[in-house]
This record gives C-alpha cells, structure tokens and sequence, in this order.
C-alpha cells in the first residue's frame, strides 16, 4: 500500500475523531493518602472550562468536558444556565454527566443498594436528577459508577442488593430523554474489597439490558484485574450491541489513573482496533464515546491532558493503518506470523510526522505541547492561581 493512501487513511481517522476530557482532571486530587495541591490547578468550574478549552485550542479534538455532579454542578439543574454561560464563552461544551454515589456520608454503606430504603432513595432521586441535568445541557451521556459493595462476607446480601440495584437503574433509565443513553461502569475491587455490586463487564451487561434499550456498558480500562484482555470484552459488547463507551487511562496494578499509553500503549491500539475493525465492515454499528478518566497527582494537569490526548490521536492513527482485508485473509488462511506483522507493523509505524501534516493542515499547532509550553499558559494560571491553592482544598475535585 502506497505512502499517499496510507496517509489518506490517517487522516480520515483523524478527521473522525474525538475525545472527551474530564473536568477533574485540571482539579486537584490525591490518594487515600493525602491530596497533593498543584498551584495551577482548577479551583472553579470557571476555571476548568479556560483549561478545557485550552487544550482544545491546541489539539482541536476534545470540545467537550465531562462534568461530575457534586464538584461541578452542586446546586444541580439550577446550575445549568451558568455551564451554557461557559460553553459560549468557551466554544467547549458540557459531555458527560457523572452522578455521584460515593461520597455522601449517608453512602458509607452504599448508595443504591444500602439497605436503608431512605438511603437508596436519596441515591436514586441524584440519578434522576442528573439525568435532568444532562437534558437541560444537551448531554448525550450519563455515565454511572456505583461505588458500592461490602468488605466483609455475611455482612450483606448480595442478592437483594441485585435487586434494588436494578429498582433504581430502571428508575433513572426510565427519565432519559430519547437521544440520551445510561453508561454503566464496573470495577471488581475498591473502595469495596470484598465485593463490588458492579465488579465485571458481564454484570454491567445484565444491569444495562434490565434497564432498558438506552442503557450500555461502559469499560473503564483501569478497571479489570490483571492479564484482563480487555479487547476481548471489546469485541463481545461490539457484538451485542452494548458498547456505550469508554473511560480511558492506564495502569500498573490497580486503577492507578495513569495517562493513557504510558504503561501499556499496545492495549489501547488493541481496542482502536477491534472499533476500526467493526466500522470498516459498514455495519451500523455506533462508534461508544471516547472519554478520559485521569487523576494527574504528579503530572502538571494541562501538560498531562494534552499528553494523553495526543497520545490517543497516534494510537487510533496506528490502527486505523491496519489492512483489514489482508488481515482477515491471513487469518482465514491461519499463517500466523504473516498475521501478527501485518498486525504489529501498523503499531510500530512513526505516524507523527503524518499528525504534524494534518494539525498543520487544520490550523492547529504541529507539536501541541511545545505549543503549550511557548505560549505562557501554565505560567499565567500559575500565578493567577497559586495563592488560591496554598490552602488546599476540602473537595475531591
């Protein structure tokens, strides 16, 4: 395949994609540990739409920014005037919806499957509270982690709680709008670590299906146990029609919320791949959201995110070279190691220079962090923001 046709593709790919960036990760956060302050770190929803939307200036594939309820939007549907204030003001756009169920001191035993009834009330009134949310922001996606489990065995009924975990999802499902669609997330261990209400890929399968057609899986890919093969998983929600999306991130052991690629930059091409794969038959198949779900502890929060995101434009560029037609050949004819180079030879392509032609194209910086780092950016949130943060701060994010 010539050079011309393989650039044609990547830039096609590219032209295609998108990515979504959280809004807590410009905030400051920490470990069970201890919450470490960076003096450029968002202190306001104001100010992590200026960072999102800075990122986007120089990348031009992130225009939206996921929002979490309780640290974003604390008074709720009252708070959406001020985000479309912020959108216009921006040109960034509200994402995803991110309810909270996990923080609340009422939740210490559980939100929607506590077994107080008042408890899981509450809970469930937040879900559909943030569905309401994402209708009067125009978000297509409310995504749902459900933190809870329990730590000890005989401690609580796994099997009720099966139930009035589907009670609620039901509830909530049964409030969205008809272009909206219900994400659920699964995580086999923590902050439970002897049971997850939500632990694998199969449950968050059945709970959706329960819920109703617009509910899907989403797979966080920090959220599996070791040696998980996570395009696996890919491939067979693809199949059932039940992929809704991802929160990407990488890991060396647990849910680290590493930047994407920086461990395992194989596994990300992996999924692209499977995606690429299902689109290139002509199916109907949907492209799932793409969102990141990073904590940058260590990182600078704007250096970090526009990292991951260029990050995440070389890999679906890598897969997207992938021969599909040859490959499915090699595969029908089992030659194994024809198979995996045709495979390989995509990932360890350079397609940098071919990023640089296409931002360069599209009126975007060629190398987006020197860009980053020549305009001054960090430096001047750097000091608006760095009395606010010597004090810390009493939210997560």
């Amino acid at each position: 395949m010539s050079a011309d046709v393989l650039k044609t593709r990547v830039f096609a790919a590219l032209d295609s994609f998108a990515i979504e960036i959280p809004s807590w990760g410009f905030a400051n956060t920490g470990t069970r540990f201890g919450k470490f302050t960076q003096a450029a770190a968002a202190t306001s929803i104001e100010e992590k739409f200026a960072d999102a939307a800075e990122v986007n200036r120089l990348t031009g594939v992130t225009p939206t920014l996921a929002l979490h309820v309780l640290w974003d939007l604390p008074k709720g549907v009252a708070d959406a005037p001020k985000i479309k204030e912020l959108e216009a003001k921006t040109g960034v756009r509200a994402g995803s919806i991110n309810p909270n169920l996990f923080q609340e001191a009422e939740y210490k035993y559980g939100s929607i499957c506590n077994p107080s009834a008042e408890v899981r009330e509450k809970a469930t009134a937040h879900l559909i509270d943030s569905v309401e949310i994402g209708k009067a922001l125009g978000s297509a996606e409310v995504s749902l982690w459900v933190a809870d489990g329990s730590n000890y065995p005989g401690t609580q009924s796994m099997r009720r709680r099966i139930g009035w975990m589907k009670e609620a999802l039901a509830r909530a499902h049964a409030a969205l709008a008809p272009d909206q669609i219900m994400l659920v997330e699964y995580k086999p261990f923590e902050p439970a670590f002897y049971h997850t209400d939500i632990a694998d890929w199969g449950m968050a399968l059945e709970l959706s299906r329960s819920a109703g057609p617009q509910a899907k899986v989403l797979v966080d890919t920090g959220h599996h146990y070791q040696g998980t093969n996570i395009e696996q998983i890919v491939a067979w929600l693809i199949e059932l029609n039940a992929l809704g999306g991802f929160h990407f991130n990488d890991r060396k052991y647990a849910d680290d919320d590493l930047t994407l690629g920086s461990i395992d930059p194989y596994q990300i091409f992996r999924i692209f791949h499977e995606i690429l794969f299902e689109q290139s038959k002509g199916s109907a198949f949907k492209k799932p959201a793409f969102m990141i779900d990073q904590s940058h502890n260590l990182k600078g929060k704007i250096e970090a995110m526009v990292q991951t995101v260029v990050t995440a434009q070389e890999l679906y560029a890598k897969a997207a070279l992938v021969d599909q037609e040859k490959l499915v050949g090699l595969q029908d004819a089992c030659s194994l190691v024809e198979a995996e180079e045709a495979f390989r030879g995509a990932f360890w392509t350079d397609v940098r220079p071919w990023l640089r032609e296409w931002r360069e194209q599209r009126g975007l910086a060629a190398d987006p962090m020197a860009a980053l780092r020549a305009g001054g950016y960090v430096e001047r949130i750097t000091a608006e923001r760095k009395e606010k943060n010597a004090g810390g701060a009493s939210s997560y994010a």
